[in-house]
């Protein structure tokens, strides 16, 4: 490979993937005072394809957004993010019987500006907000090459991008991972999930209790189905909020809502993937009607009032083991180099320590106090230890949760 040019001067940064971990950077970039960076997203705009709904936001989660984020966004962030309610993980069996959860800890407390669970179409907009001319969206990434120490992308359009860094930041399929390393492949553990959202007024109408609905609920039914349902209660309506804090960063009108992830391994779907996978939002949530007839009836109206146009099939998968790549001027960050099960909601918050970690090293080369190698074999090694910490945990709650995953205790205890 060629030897990336060294440190002491601007980089430009190319990074490819407009999710949470690239925009994050991007910010983060932008506060540092990096300019020479462009974002180039697959989608054609920021809505674009079903990227999930409520995040979970960690401490460490949080410390990274405000690290990146200029002021103005990080109030946007703390006005938009969920109302809390009640702390903690509440479970339980299919009949709402009180079953054993495990506990969390958070420092963070009552916090009055603590952000723990946001809207993850909100964040988007928040993390594109003054990015105009950075992001460049309808560009899909095929390959990249090395020419003279820099690093060149190309795009399925016939375009093409030269820059000193090329931040693979484009998921769990990543393509920039298919190409430096293809052999790696994220483990499936054999669970399919379906993700929905459910207006929390229809399912409050409907009979979910008091009770259910403003905390993290997992029911775990005796038939190997689990539901996790989490509450997404604005602080301040989006589009409100930014007519106040941010005038002219159009949002769109966004309700309450509960999300769920019903969750079954394959064995127990009976259903084969080309057929799941093929399955229409409308007939996903009639297999989840059908399968939890027998629940408790106040469980119904979440599934039955989930909205069909929001509701997509989903394969748990992760990474094991979380490795580094090869110390150069093409970087991984996210699910791009360490994919993990929605279980536990860590995921995006790695991405995000990533985003912020990557931040500094880059900062740091550009202002000539460390070699490009060396700082990006010290953001992967600090990567490495907290993404497997928190596939760890990710993995081993999924286990609890659903009973049954393809990945067997010594491998689990090895993760």
């Amino acid at each position: 490979m060629d030897t990336p040019r060294d440190q002491g001067r601007p980089l430009r940064i190319i990074i490819i993937g407009g999710g949470i971990g690239g925009l994050c950077l991007a910010q983060g970039l932008r506060q540092a005072g990096i300019d020479d960076i462009v974002v180039y997203e697959r989608d054609g705009s920021a809505r674009g394809r079903m990227q999930g709904y409520r995040l979970r936001i960690s401490p460490e989660g949080e410390r990274a957004l405000r690290q990146c984020l200029p002021r103005q966004a990080q109030d946007l962030l703390t006005a938009t993010s969920n109302t809390r309610q009640e702390e903690g993980l509440a479970a339980y069996d299919e009949q709402l019987n009180p079953q054993w959860a495990p506990a969390f800890d958070d420092p963070r407390g009552d916090a009055p500006d603590k952000v723990d669970a946001v809207d993850r179409v909100t964040l988007r907009r928040i993390l594109l907000a003054d990015l105009d001319g950075v992001v460049r969206f309808g560009k899909r990434f095929t390959r990249y090459e090395q020419v003279d120490g820099r690093v060149v992308a190309h795009f399925a359009d016939g375009g093409s991008d030269t820059g000193d860094v090329l931040v693979a930041a484009d998921g769990a399929n990543s393509q920039v991972r298919a190409q430096l390393r293809p052999a790696d492949r994220a483990h499936d553990l054999g669970v399919r999930a379906i993700l929905s959202r459910t207006p929390r007024v229809r399912a409050i109408e409907a009979g979910l209790p008091e009770v259910l609905r403003d905390r993290f609920v997992n029911v775990t039914g005796s038939n190997g189905l689990r539901l996790a349902l989490m509450p997404m209660v604005f602080r301040t309506p989006p589009r409100e909020a930014a007519e106040r804090l941010w005038p002219g960063l159009g949002f769109d009108d966004t309700e309450d809502y509960y999300m769920s992830v019903f969750s079954v391994h394959r064995e127990v779907l009976g259903l084969p993937d080309d057929s799941f996978f093929a399955m229409t939002g409308e007939e996903l949530r009639e297999l989840v009607l059908e399968r939890t007839a027998g629940w408790h009836p106040h469980l119904h109206g979440v599934f039955a009032h989930a909205e069909a146009e929001e509701t997509y099939p989903l394969a748990l998968r992760a990474t094991l083991p979380v490795e580094p790549w090869a110390p150069g001027n093409v970087i991984p960050l996210g699910d791009a180099v360490h994919t993990m099960p929605p279980t536990g909601g860590v995921g995006a918050n790695t991405a995000l320590r990533d985003a912020a970690s990557l931040c500094r090293a880059l900062t740091a080369v550009t202002r000539g106090e460390r070699p490009l190698l060396d700082a990006v074999a010290e953001y992967q090694a600090e990567m490495v230890q907290y993404a497997t910490e928190a596939t760890n945990m990710s993995l081993k709650i999924a286990k609890w949760s659903m009973q049954k995953i393809d990945l067997n205790d010594k491998k689990l205890s090895q993760a």
